[in-house]
C-alpha cells in the first residue's frame, strides 16, 4: 500500500440486520474502534436501505467518524421504479460511499457493465464516491481469462468518466470464487490483479489517476489475513463481507497495523 493513498476499510452488511440490530452493531463498533485508528484509516459501513436512517442518526449523534455507505443505487433520478432508491435520496442521508457492480448484483440481478457505469455516474453526480467492483469467476481464472475479464469490466464500468473522477473513486477487486466461500486469493495473487487494475487505469486515464485511485481487495477478508493483504503495494483497503457483521472482527480488521510484522 502506498503511503500516499489513505486506506479504506468498508463493511458490506448485505441483507443482514434490521434497524435495531444495525444500531447495536454501530454502537459496538464505536467502542471497539479507537479514535486514534481513524487517523490512519477511513472506515465505512454499508447497511441495508432500511437501516440507513437509523445508522446515520447514531453516527451523527455520537460523532462516530465512520462513513455511511450504501450497497447499490438506481441510476435514474426519479420515476416509476418501484422498490428502487436513487443516488440523490442516499445523498440526503449523508451517504458517502456507494457500492456499484458487486458480483452478487452482477450475477443475481444481471447487472451489466453498462448498468454499473450508469450507477457510478449517478453516484458521482450526487456528490458521493462509488466503490466499483470487478472480479473474475473460478472458471475464468482457471481458463487463464482472469485479467481479460477484469479489463473488460473496468473498460465498461468506467467508460466515459474523466481522469479526475477516476482518481477520486474506489475500485474493489473481488474474485467471485472467494466471496463467502472461506477461500481467499493469496496475497501475491491479489497484488498481481490489483497491480493489473492500476496499470489499466494508467493506460486509459493517465499516470496521475492510476497513482491516486484506491483499490480494495474483497473476498473472505478476515482479521487473520488482512495484515498480509494490506502489506501489498497496490492494495489500499478491504471490502469486508461476513466479518463486518461482528464488531470485534471488523475492529481487528480496521486495526490491521497492530498485527503487521
Amino acid at each position: 500500500m502506498s503511503a500516499d493513498r489513505r486506506p479504506l476499510i468498508s463493511g458490506n452488511w448485505k441483507m443482514n440486520h434490521n434497524h435495531l440490530e444495525a444500531i447495536q452493531l454501530v454502537q459496538k463498533l464505536a467502542y471497539a474502534i479507537d479514535r486514534d485508528d481513524y487517523a490512519a484509516v477511513d472506515v465505512s459501513v454499508h447497511p441495508p436501505f432500511t437501516d440507513l436512517r437509523s445508522v446515520q442518526t447514531v453516527l451523527q449523534a455520537d460523532q462516530v467518524p465512520i462513513f455511511l455507505g450504501a450497497q447499490t443505487t438506481q441510476e435514474a433520478e426519479r420515476g416509476a421504479f418501484t422498490g428502487e432508491v436513487s443516488a440523490s435520496m442516499l445523498a440526503k442521508l449523508d451517504v458517502s460511499y456507494v457500492i456499484v457492480g458487486h458480483s452478487e448484483r452482477r450475477e443475481l440481478f444481471a447487472e451489466s457493465d453498462a448498468d454499473v457505469n450508469a450507477k457510478a455516474r449517478a453516484v458521482l453526480g450526487a456528490g458521493m464516491t462509488p466503490i466499483v467492483c470487478v472480479g473474475e469467476t473460478l472458471d475464468e481464472r482457471a481458463g487463464g481469462r482472469a485479467e481479460a475479464r477484469v479489463t473488460q469490466q473496468l473498460t465498461g464500468s468506467l467508460s466515459g468518466l474523466k481522469a479526475d473522477a477516476i482518481a477520486d473513486l474506489v475500485i474493489a477487486y473481488e474474485p467471485v470464487w472467494a466471496i463467502g466461500t472461506g477461500e481467499t486469493a493469496m496475497p501475491a495473487d491479489a497484488q498481481q490483479m490489483c497491480s493489473h487494475i492500476r496499470s489499466c487505469i494508467g493506460a486509459t486515464f493517465g499516470a496521475e489517476a492510476a497513482a491516486a485511485v484506491r483499490i480494495q481487495y474483497g473476498g473472505s477478508v478476515k482479521p487473520g489475513n488482512t495484515p498480509e493483504l494490506m502489506a501489498q503495494p497496490d492494495i489500499d483497503g478491504a471490502l469486508v463481507g461476513g466479518a463486518s457483521l461482528d464488531a470485534d472482527d471488523f475492529a481487528r480488521i480496521v486495526k490491521y497495523r497492530l498485527y503487521q510484522v
